[in-house]
């Protein structure tokens, strides 16, 4: 039986994925939002980091998993790790940072995004910006710092993400396969680091 492309990838399964891996290990879950991304640290109302994604888009999931895979123990303390971010209309200086910030998660979520067999497209999110972004130029940065993490290793978090992205959409393995390979993963790579 042939998956329709949209019933292939869910909201569903990236979240239990995410879930199933990380909420017991990390006390962080996956949270489908509103109209703005965001990383919330736990509170005493809510006891488990949030990683919440844009309108329940499953590129957005990607990108912001992406972002806390990258972020340090400290910076996952605060909301949106600390993090600037300035919105669209940037000129060419700030859109120069924003892109150098975005080089490392954006290649995560490209490797993120080829797991799970979807195209990726990179984001230079800088609509009405007074400088021409150079969308070619940043996506080669961005595919070259993909292949550095392959050829170097991912981030551990990353690491057993991707493995888990990889058997469950590559190879076939039920959610509750990929989510054990995936844990698994975390757990052997937290003893020996």
């Amino acid at each position: 039986m042939v998956i329709e492309e949209q019933e292939r990838w869910t909201l569903g399964d990236i979240m239990a994925l995410f879930d199933g891996v990380f909420a017991a290990h990390c006390q962080t879950r996956l949270i489908k939002g509103g109209d703005e991304p965001l990383y919330r640290p736990a509170t005493e109302q809510t006891p488990y980091h949030q990683v919440i994604f844009a309108r329940g888009y499953f590129a957005s999931a990607l990108h912001e998993i992406s972002h806390w895979c990258i972020a340090g123990k400290e910076r996952r303390l605060l909301e949106d790790y600390g993090y600037w971010y300035l919105p669209d209309g940037r000129n060419a200086q700030e859109q120069q940072a924003f892109e150098n910030a975005e080089i490392a998660p954006q290649a995560l979520e490209q490797l993120f995004t080829k797991a799970c067999g979807r195209t990726f497209h990179v984001s230079v999110d800088n609509l009405g910006g007074e400088v021409e972004v150079d969308r070619d130029a940043f996506a080669q940065r961005v595919a070259a710092r993909a292949q550095r993490y392959l050829a170097e290793g991912l981030p551990q978090r990353a690491n057993a993400f991707y493995l888990a992205l990889a058997r469950y959409y590559q190879q076939g393995d039920t959610l509750e396969q990929a989510i054990a390979a995936g844990r698994a993963l975390l757990a052997a790579t937290e003893v020996s680091a």
